[in-house]
């Protein structure tokens, strides 16, 4: 049964826009206490892409200082400054994208009544020729970017310049440069592309392993081709992984309105500062419900910095099989929670080896994050340097250890391991949320990446299929599948219903 539509409920909406409106002045009664100077004009540091890792000094957005005591009406008026200077001083660097890809229609098959001599003594040897050459066709996306250096460096999604044959950046005064493509970054969604111009307008880093959930957000993009469109919400969660969406993902969930032409566009903070990269929405209408993705600025700006220095993304490597940790297995390694990963396997004459981590053993921290679960430590791992050296903590026989491991490059000739759950059937497969039009229902999910040789390959199992059942249990969601593989007993078959186009069949998976 459908919800019912919003405006059904406008007692609910008007408490909604009173709590707004609360916490609004709120935001800014804090600010206009704590600012004792005077208003000054916002000027983003300028950004250079450069390979050393440069901290960035924040930028807070100057505010007026209100006469005391404040009343309402004031403290509104403070907020509302606030706003508008943060987006004036945003706005100028987020940039449309607009990626031309050109095809050219195959040949048709030629009418033998074009090659009559007759015809060409008429009307010349070009009679038909319109009918025998390929047509090209242009076809046109949208996507936003944001300016990271004042040189021309900009920062958007892999996906909006994936195939592009050319790519044009327009800003918002409707002045136009052709981008170059500098390197992309499927694993991550991100690309950077260069614009030949000076003293651009540049963004400055915020630090997105700062972010608190329930903090106010704005997005700027450009949804639909409308231009440098602000919205604004929270930060909803982080840390969000198991999408489905790309293979590294740590994503900020926000209810900030993100839609179609969004994508590459900036999340930023009250103080003017990007945290994020745009990148995704779930909604099942293909447009905008409330949950939008965006990549931390953090990891945009070590794929960014790999990208400008190297073409390409160099990653760090441990060399461990891992696994999340539950419950019964914690009990079994007399752990005192479920906080970690459990090393399954060391990969013989790996920067894991050489630290002396050891199958069984349970990784607590990397350097001094707590690590959460298997996608987080890999995505940490990824982000360090080669040649670092790394604090871990580990939890080995019922007593913490504290060793030393130096990173290593991640092997191009060597199948990356993400969680060991490689030992169940469905290890090797990638699955999302079913999207608008994907499916003839809403249950179940798509399988998004099967890898090669995995007993899901061997078994049939395609790209674009839709899980409905395991074990005849059934598969609403992404949460669901996490949790029902992760009871699947290793080297055990799973039987998997699936819909494949208008068919529903049945799939035996052997380990």
């Amino acid at each position: 049964m459908q919800p019912m539509p919003h405006l059904h409920f406008p007692k609910t909406r008007t408490l909604h826009i009173m709590f707004r409106t609360l916490l609004i002045t709120w935001v800014a009664i804090h600010f206009a206490h704590c600012s004792n100077e005077p208003i000054e004009p916002l000027l983003p540091p300028v950004i250079t892409p450069s390979v050393d890792e440069q901290k960035t000094e924040e930028s807070p957005v100057p505010i007026t200082v209100l006469p005391m005591p404040i009343k309402p009406e004031n403290a509104i008026v403070a907020s509302n400054e606030l706003f508008i200077r943060v987006v004036k001083s945003t706005r100028p660097a987020v940039v449309n994208i607009v990626a031309i890809a050109k095809s050219r229609e195959p040949k048709s098959q030629i009418n033998p009544f074009f090659d009559d001599p007759f015809f060409h003594r008429f009307f010349g040897d070009e009679f038909g020729q319109q009918f025998r050459t390929p047509q090209e066709r242009q076809q046109r996306g949208m996507g936003s970017g944001v300016i990271v250096s004042s040189n021309g460096y900009i920062l958007t999604n892999n996906h909006v310049i994936d195939q592009a044959d050319e790519i044009r950046v327009v800003f918002g005064d409707k002045t136009e440069f052709e981008g170059t493509l500098i390197g992309t970054d499927p694993k991550t969604d991100l690309a950077i592309i260069k614009i030949n111009a000076t003293d651009l307008p540049v963004l400055p880093w915020g630090n997105s392993d700062q972010l608190q959930v329930g903090e106010m957000v704005m997005a700027i993009g450009n949804p639909f081709g409308l231009n440098q469109t602000v919205t604004m919400g929270i930060i909803s969660a982080v840390g969000r992984a198991n999408m489905g969406i790309v293979d590294y993902e740590d994503f900020i969930q926000t209810d900030a309105a993100i839609n179609p032409g969004n994508s590459g566009g900036a999340l930023i903070n009250l103080r003017g500062q990007l945290i994020g990269i745009n990148t995704a929405i779930f909604s099942r209408s293909g447009g905008y419900m409330g949950i939008g993705f965006a990549i931390p600025s953090r990891m945009a700006k070590t794929v960014m910095t790999s990208l400008i220095k190297h073409g390409e993304v160099i990653r760090g490597w441990l060399g461990v099989s891992i696994q999340n940790l539950d419950a019964p297995l914690a009990e079994q390694f007399d752990a005192p929670n479920t906080k970690g990963v459990l090393i399954g396997d060391v990969i013989a004459n790996s920067p894991a080896e050489k630290a002396q981590l050891q199958r069984g053993d349970i990784i607590k921290q990397y350097r001094d994050m707590f690590v959460e679960d298997s996608v987080h430590l890999r995505s940490l791992v990824a982000e360090t340097s080669p040649g670092t050296s790394v604090l871990l903590e580990v939890f080995r026989n019922g007593t913490s250890h504290t060793l030393t491991v130096k990173i290593g490059t991640l092997p191009k000739n060597l199948p990356e391991v993400s969680s060991s759950q490689s030992l169940h059937p469905l290890a090797g497969i990638v699955v999302g949320p079913i999207q608008h039009g994907q499916s003839h229902g809403s249950i179940g999910v798509i399988v998004r990446k099967v890898q090669k040789n995995s007993p899901s390959e061997q078994a049939g199992l395609r790209q674009g299929d839709i899980l409905l059942e395991i074990n005849r249990e059934k598969v609403p969601s992404v949460e669901s599948f996490n949790h029902i593989t992760r009871k699947l007993k290793p080297h055990k078959p799973a039987l998997v219903l699936l819909r494949r186009g208008n068919t529903t069949i049945f799939l035996t998976i052997t380990p």
